[in-house]
């Protein structure tokens, strides 16, 4: 009997939610260590039995981990705030996404200021297409001179920014491979400074 001929209230099991999934087992089990949420049934010889309500939260993890670019501490705050059962419905196509978007937005980091410690904000994570424009500071693709520059001009280039004056020589597009990238070394540096500055 596969997995869609079981009813929506039967147990599955690990090799059954790995292929609903399209995840290798040893995933779902790793995720088992990292959210407590998740609580399948153990029986002999190590097997495994996920209830529904564990199944539903698994692709609401997916959804978040592969979908919307979210670290495991990401999702692990989310759940945090939010809760399993918003978790557990953010990957219907039937979710409202002015709620879902909401809703994500706040567990997202807050702007650092003089209140606000970069500890406090350590572990938000944000989906890899978005950068928030109160994080990033305006003035660090700016020459401190006044004058031109070479001033590559990375992060007005990454938020789709015009170049207020004309460019000398030819102005290279960045791909979204590219932007990519420079997203998640951002972040990584980012964390990087927040973890230091926790260990001040």
């Amino acid at each position: 009997m596969s997995s869609q001929d079981k009813s929506p209230d039967a147990f599955r099991t690990i090799s059954e939610v790995a292929e609903d999934l399209d995840l290798p087992q040893h995933v779902l089990r790793f995720w088992e260590t990292r959210f407590s949420q998740i609580k399948p049934l153990k029986r002999g010889g190590g097997r495994r039995y996920y209830r529904p309500d564990d199944v539903e939260l698994l692709k609401g993890i997916r959804h978040l981990l592969y979908g919307e670019g979210y670290t495991i501490k990401g999702v692990q705050r989310i759940l945090k705030e939010q809760g399993p059962k918003f978790v557990m419905q953010i990957w219907r196509d039937d979710a409202d996404p002015l709620t879902v978007s909401q809703q994500i937005t706040s567990s997202a980091p807050a702007p650092l200021t003089e209140e606000t410690t970069p500890g406090e904000t350590a572990g938000r994570a944000m989906p890899l297409g978005s950068v928030p424009h109160d994080v990033i500071d305006d003035e660090a693709d700016k020459p401190a001179d006044g004058q031109g520059g070479s001033g590559f001009g990375i992060l007005s280039r990454l938020r789709g920014e015009k170049p207020e004056s004309a460019v000398t020589g030819p102005a290279k597009a960045i791909s979204k491979e590219d932007i990519r990238r420079l997203q998640s070394t951002l972040f990584e540096l980012l964390e990087c400074k927040r973890t230091l500055d926790r260990a001040r």
